[in-house]
């Protein structure tokens, strides 16, 4: 059976299909996914400015991009502007991120002011506790110390303060007990002077040579403590006048002391020497005969009679060891690491029997210290006390 159809309608098929494709294309309120689709800003004209291709709606005054063949221009391609948001889904959607553009940028802001609040506690802490340390120090609480909890830089700072403290703490006490020792050592003199003069002036003792001799004894222990302070304040402010050479060390050390020995015997000490012989020191032969009488003094003046006295001198590497030690007493270990500290001696009591004000050994390491060289004290094979100096070698011309 045939189906009578209007030659100016389509075929079922065709409606169909127009039909099927009309329900299948988006609609203009209907949103969309993915980018915007650029064919309605594009337009294609040809050499004369006539639409070859799309959309007719696209301004003159668009983007114009030229078409060329073989270096002949034969049209030209146009790309009107994005066109401004006037949808409500589009505008819906671009308020919505907006929002959330927004509400994620304030959560970012606040948690990076929090995280930053607290690693500028964390990090200022630790300077705050330096700066409230480091005024106490400055008014002279040497006492206080600064917590060390941290392994960083921070950490080696507050360590570096409290041993900055520590060590003006020492050296505080230190000038504590050197004022009163230098008080100490001078009343002793002078008071055994005063009580000479005063009993010369009440007629209790004669004023005979032996009166005198006494009183002269005193003079000379009290002139010499001055000079020992004196001596010292100048090693201190680097004022000790040093004039270096070449110097034959062992020339230098027979010259001290060849001509001790006959009074080391006589308070019943005998003296060795064991010389090799040594490259010449660069040293200032005044100051270093200095240091080998102090060193002898100190070793006559605390060695029980009969004892030993032995000068030693051999190269030892790059320096010159001189080394004088002597019979017992012996020093305690613990008294060790001090012997060569201002006004230090054993005799916790000070009493003036035992000899000097302990400024002898202390000049020593001054000495030793300006000429680059090292000394120091250990106990002796013979039963007292050992001390080595070591002085580099002169320089030998290339």
């Amino acid at each position: 059976e045939l189906v009578e159809t209007r030659g100016d309608e389509p075929p079922p098929d065709s409606r169909d299909d127009r039909r099927g494709a009309s329900e299948r294309r988006p609609s203009h309120d209907s949103p969309r996914h993915g980018p915007p689709d650029p064919g309605p800003r594009l337009a294609l004209l040809d050499a004369d400015g006539m639409l070859v291709a799309g959309s007719p709606e696209v301004p003159a005054d668009a983007h114009a991009v030229p078409v060329e063949l073989d270096g002949t221009r034969i049209g030209t391609l146009r790309l009107a502007r994005m066109p401004e948001i006037s949808r409500a889904v589009d505008l819906g959607f671009a308020r919505a991120q907006l929002r959330t553009a927004v509400v994620a940028a304030a959560a970012v802001l606040v948690g990076a002011l929090v995280l930053a609040f607290a690693f500028a506690r964390r990090l200022l802490a630790p300077v705050r506790a330096l700066a409230e340390a480091t005024r106490a120090l400055a008014a002279g609480d040497y006492a206080r110390r600064v917590a060390v909890d941290r392994r960083d830089e921070f950490g080696e700072l507050a360590a570096d303060f409290n041993h900055l403290a520590a060590a003006l703490e020492q050296h505080r006490e230190a000038r504590r007990h050197w004022g009163a020792d230098i008080a100490h050592e001078l009343r002793t003199p002078l008071a055994i002077l005063r009580g000479e003069v005063q009993a010369l002036q009440d007629g209790v003792r004669a004023a005979g040579a032996q009166a005198f001799d006494s009183l002269h004894a005193e003079c000379e222990r009290l002139g010499a403590l001055i000079e020992d302070l004196y001596q010292l304040s100048l090693a201190d402010a680097g004022a000790l006048d040093y004039r270096f050479e070449a110097v034959d060390l062992e020339l230098l050390v027979r010259d001290v002391v060849d001509p001790q020995r006959d009074a080391l015997a006589d308070v019943g000490l005998a003296l060795e020497e064991t010389f090799a012989r040594t490259p010449r020191v660069r040293a200032d032969a005044r100051r270093i005969a200095q240091l080998v009488d102090n060193l002898l003094a100190n070793a006559r003046r605390y060695t029980q009679a009969p004892g030993r006295i032995r000068v030693a001198l051999a190269p030892d590497g790059d320096d010159a060891a001189l080394v004088v030690e002597d019979s017992a007493p012996g020093v305690p270990a613990e008294a060790l690491p001090r012997l060569f500290d201002r006004l230090y001696r054993v005799d916790a009591s000070r009493v003036r029997a035992t000899g000097g004000a302990g400024l002898g050994l202390a000049i020593c390491r001054a000495i030793v210290e300006a000429h680059d060289g090292r000394i120091e004290a250990t106990p002796s094979a013979l039963g007292g006390l050992r001390v080595a100096v070591h002085l580099p070698l002169a320089a030998r011309p290339a």
